[in-house]
């Protein structure tokens, strides 16, 4: 009997497709190879690995599903399910007498139905997944750069590098001083005893919360419901309400998708209510901050700094001017990176999946 896989269309997940299916499209095979190739050249090696690693799941009928309908219509003859976003409830597992197991695309199991599928002996399972990683990773990354100003300091090493961006040096009487931050940079500081605001305590921003909690952060976060207890305990993050969050904030970082909900969540409004100086970290989709009122805020001083991932064109123009400003700092969309992130979370997947249905 074919294994039939039904996965929900995320992009990444028609991976999910090209492994297991035979009829999977070619077109669309050929151009994830593409994707992959500056990391993984030999894409139809890592396909053959991760079949042998799923034997007697390969080869598997994969319907990709859009839909909550779709994912209904298609769960009749179902022995295994893929989700991200889409929920799995009562409903669904008694539409798939077959299902043997339902696989979390992440951690996030607040929309499988859990007592639902265990009464029907259906596994749930879960992967904490590297890309989710290394976008926070990323995000407190471009956090800590801006707070000792690397971007505008690195390799300028010699006096007349720093001379260039306005600082002259002039050399302490060291018969009396030490010598650290000889260029008398100002307007450093640390992370340490300062207060995030996190909008949106997802999987990403649970990631980003446990580093900040690490680094001696106060961590406030808001979002549209807020978390159970214990995951707030886990993540030392205290909820609260937009307003004051962007209030109390030295930090404020969205990790939200992009919808139009979303668009534009950080607008001029907003803006004013963050406390002078205070700093902004995107690396949720770009849009989610208006780049205008961004960029009235970076020129009259009030916002302290901005870091970016993605940018809000791709590839982006070297007379953006967001370039202008020394205390932004923008890369190229690679929070997620490398793809070996996607790829070896994919590969466990496929391969836990099948040890469910074997």
């Amino acid at each position: 009997m074919t294994n039939v896989i039904v996965v929900e269309d995320d992009r990444f997940l028609r991976i999910v497709q090209l492994v297991l299916d035979p009829n999977a499209s070619r077109e669309r095979y050929a151009a994830f190879a593409d994707f992959f190739a500056h990391d993984e050249s030999d894409f139809d090696g890592w396909c053959a690995k991760v079949r042998g690693h799923a034997r007697g799941l390969f080869p598997a009928e994969v319907r990709l599903v859009e839909t909550q309908d779709d994912l209904r219509a298609n769960l009749a003859d179902a022995r295994g399910l893929i989700v991200e976003g889409l929920a799995v409830g009562a409903d669904e597992v008694a539409a798939a007498p077959l299902l043997k197991a339902v696989q979390k695309y992440g951690t996030d199991l607040r929309r499988i139905d859990g007592k639902a599928c265990a009464e029907k002996g259906v596994a749930v399972l879960a992967i904490r997944r590297r890309a989710n990683i290394a976008c926070a990773e990323l995000a407190f990354t471009l956090m800590l750069m801006l707070a000792r100003r690397v971007n505008e300091l690195q390799c300028r090493i010699s006096a007349e590098a720093l001379a260039a961006i306005g600082y002259q040096y002039k050399p302490f009487d060291r018969r009396h001083t030490p010598n650290s931050n000889w260029g008398r940079i100002p307007g450093l500081s640390i992370v340490h005893g300062t207060t995030v605001g996190i909008i949106g305590l997802g999987e990403i921003g649970r990631e980003f919360a446990m580093r900040a909690a690490a680094f001696g952060m106060r961590v406030l976060y808001t979002q549209r419901q807020q978390a159970a207890a214990a995951v707030e305990e886990q993540y030392r993050a205290t909820y609260c309400p937009m307003e004051k969050l962007l209030a109390e904030s030295d930090w404020v970082a969205p990790f939200v998708p992009s919808t139009p909900a979303t668009r534009n969540l950080i607008g001029r409004a907003e803006l004013a209510r963050m406390r002078p100086g205070a700093r902004l970290v995107n690396i949720s989709r770009a849009d989610v901050v208006d780049r205008a009122a961004l960029i009235e805020a970076l020129r009259s001083g009030r916002l302290g700094g901005f870091g970016l991932d993605p940018l809000y064109e791709s590839p982006g123009r070297d007379d953006d001017a967001l370039l202008a400003f020394p205390n932004v700092i923008m890369t190229p969309h690679i929070a997620a990176q490398p793809r070996f992130n996607a790829l070896d979370d994919l590969d466990d997947m496929i391969t836990g999946l099948a040890r469910k249905l074997a």
